[in-house]
């Protein structure tokens, strides 16, 4: 790290590589979570902390700072949501054990709930990646990476970064290791070992060639010709965009986290033990977890007010309990 890579500029730096690569955030967008944070910065160095050592209470503080400021109520709410989405980041690549915003609601803004995929649109993103590609071994990748990530629920750095040793052997359970050094066992499903099968193939034939030209041997399962040694987060976020157009999905809904709540909120829906799902998804937190059940409570209520028989009659008149 320069003499100007701090802690600071790394977390801020990182956090923007992330956004845009994994949620698609405009130039525009990336320069105003920049500033937001490096206020929030500048706030806690005059405190004596930085983003490792503040807790809840040096961010609540930060909101009252700007309130006393006269800062727009759309400006508090553009701010916390900035330092929401570094903490979140922060949590799920192992910078911090715990999010001290989490539970933090902002300025008269709602709790957004995260984007959900239905399982239709899922299979229609899955039969988009099987047929996209400009050879049938990019079409068994495109294949592999998208089952897998629905299969398991990791997050796409833990996905392109995975090692080809992770995955031999037909594994029934794949060894997932985090940036924070954490491991943990996710189970594949049967289409995703098929899928992890048959991409193998492909994968060790182009590596045995490559070899005999004199190049080293591929560590990793998604292999690319870049710095990293593995596919970009940047690239695959571009391979899911155009799989949503190619299958009928709107883009917008679609990011590689998005895979990773319908990873979760289908698994919820069909019963699954919510600390199940915590493990899986690598959360310390179940509180962090527990976001989908509300998910899925918001996702009934509206099957309900649309779908059942008796919300589309006009009202009844209720019976007089006094009569």
């Amino acid at each position: 790290m320069t003499k100007t890579q701090t802690p600071t500029f790394h977390w801020i730096s990182s956090f923007l590589e992330a956004a845009a690569a994994e949620q698609g955030a405009a130039t525009n967008t990336q320069l105003a979570y920049g500033r937001d944070l490096k206020d929030f910065d500048l706030y806690l160095a005059h405190q004596k902390h930085d983003f490792l050592s503040a807790s809840r209470d040096e961010v609540e503080n930060y909101l009252v700072h700007c309130d006393a400021q006269g800062l727009a109520k759309s400006t508090r709410a553009r701010r916390l949501s900035a330092i929401k989405q570094l903490y979140r980041f922060a949590f799920e690549e192992g910078l911090r054990e715990d999010n001290p915003a989490i539970q933090i609601a902002g300025p008269g803004q709602d709790k957004r709930l995260p984007k959900i995929l239905s399982v239709e649109e899922v299979d229609r993103l899955l039969d988009a990646a099987r047929n996209s590609g400009r050879s049938l071994a990019d079409q068994l990748r495109n294949t592999c990476l998208m089952e897998l990530l629905y299969a398991t629920g990791m997050r796409v750095s833990e996905l392109v970064s995975l090692p080809v040793s992770a995955a031999r052997g037909d594994p029934r359970l794949l060894l997932i290791s985090g940036k924070g050094g954490k491991e943990r066992l996710v189970p594949l499903s049967e289409p995703a070992r098929d899928a992890l099968a048959a991409w193998l193939v492909a994968r060790d034939k182009a590596d045995a060639l490559a070899q005999a030209k004199g190049k080293p041997p591929a560590r990793f399962l998604f292999p690319s010709r870049g710095v990293t040694g593995y596919l970009t987060r940047h690239r695959f976020y571009l391979l899911i965009k155009e799989f949503a157009v190619a299958g009928g999905v709107a883009p917008e809904k679609v990011t590689p986290h998005t895979l990773r709540h319908a990873f979760a909120t289908h698994l919820l829906a069909n019963g699954a033990d919510l600390r199940a799902i915590q493990t899986m998804l690598g959360h310390a937190d179940v509180a962090t977890t527990e976001i989908y059940t509300h998910v899925l409570e918001e996702r009934l209520s509206d099957l309900v007010l649309e779908r059942h028989p008796l919300a589309k009659d006009a009202p009844r008149k209720v019976p007089d309990a006094t009569s």
